[in-house]
């Protein structure tokens, strides 16, 4: 398995601020998102694009950042395991009881998004839900549920979109499936597969393959169950003034009015630019201002602002 160097997918030094990671994974993503890039480009900025999305998904969390500079640190002493306390996504342990002895059962996966690396170390690939749960006949027990996490960018969440999986046991050949991501999922659905779990023993009904939806990190946008939050950074004299200004959506851009004397931290919704609600129609687009003061200025720039504050 290959040691995944996230500081060096992203840009950014080891001591870099969450700020400065933020904003390199924006600009990155930005870059590679394959609707940004020509058709012929599209295949290697789609790998490229999960590379940062898995990059950003570590850093961007500082607990996971902590425990992913622990690891770098382990394994470049020569180490091959993980510290103490990590979870092992790659292979899990029947626990006794649980009508398998003490045998270990590797499951790997494929096409969820996240590498091995991320799966073994972050990811729930491997997990047993109800290891204990017991089979319908004497001597039988059901074989145990299994789950990974599936990467799902906003795009698919939005318009939904069919997945090919592979699901491989140890010691047996791949399997693909055909996943449906529903329009609309939210993060931490489950999507089941029944009956494509570990197999049950005595004739025991096999488990299931769960996928636990996360939602990729998208440079413009939170979400907010059916609605979005974008952050429009505007230069201060946008604000006082007023004016028209373009912001991005899931389709494209809109146009929005900025009223004069607008202040950071107002809101503006567009409505039905969100994602899809349970119950049908859309969530809204809101748009928080805010300003950025610049750092430099050129001479002519600071005779103005002198010129302002003196117009107080």
């Amino acid at each position: 398995m290959q040691f995944k160097d996230y500081y060096q997918t992203l840009g950014v030094a080891k001591t870099a601020s969450q700020e400065e990671i933020k904003s390199a994974f924006r600009k990155l993503a930005r870059t590679h998102h394959p609707d940004m890039v020509k058709p012929k480009e599209r295949p290697a900025a789609a790998e490229r694009f999960k590379e940062i999305n898995e990059a950003y998904e570590v850093l961007g969390d500082p607990e996971k950042r902590r425990q992913y500079d622990t690891l770098g640190a382990d394994w470049q002493r020569g180490g091959t395991q993980p510290p103490p306390g990590w979870h092992q996504g790659a292979s899990r342990r029947h626990p006794a009881g649980a009508g398998r002895g003490a045998e270990d059962f590797e499951f790997n996966f494929g096409g969820t998004g996240f590498s091995d690396f991320f799966e073994a170390f972050f990811g729930s690939g491997g997990r047993q839900a109800n290891p204990f749960a017991s089979g319908r006949a004497a001597g039988s027990s059901r074989g145990v549920d299994v789950e990974a996490d599936l990467m799902v960018p906003l795009e698919e969440a939005l318009h939904g979109a069919r997945r090919k999986i592979t699901f491989q046991r140890a010691g047996a050949k791949p399997q693909t499936y055909e996943v449906t991501i529903p329009a609309g999922v939210r993060e931490g659905q489950r999507i089941r597969l029944g009956g494509q779990g570990e197999a049950g023993i005595h004739g025991g009904p096999a488990g299931d393959l769960y996928l636990n939806v996360r939602l990729a990190p998208h440079p413009d946008f939170q979400v907010d169950g059916a609605d979005l939050n974008y952050e429009a950074e505007l230069p201060p004299w946008r604000l006082v003034l007023g004016g028209e200004v373009a912001v991005p959506t899931m389709e494209g851009t809109a146009k929005l009015k900025i009223p004069p004397g607008s202040q950071p931290g107002q809101r503006f919704r567009l409505k039905g630019r969100g994602m899809p609600k349970t119950g049908g129609g859309r969530g809204d687009l809101y748009v928080v201002l805010s300003t950025a003061i610049p750092k430099t200025l050129t001479p002519k720039q600071a005779e103005l602002w002198q010129a302002l504050s003196e117009a107080e």
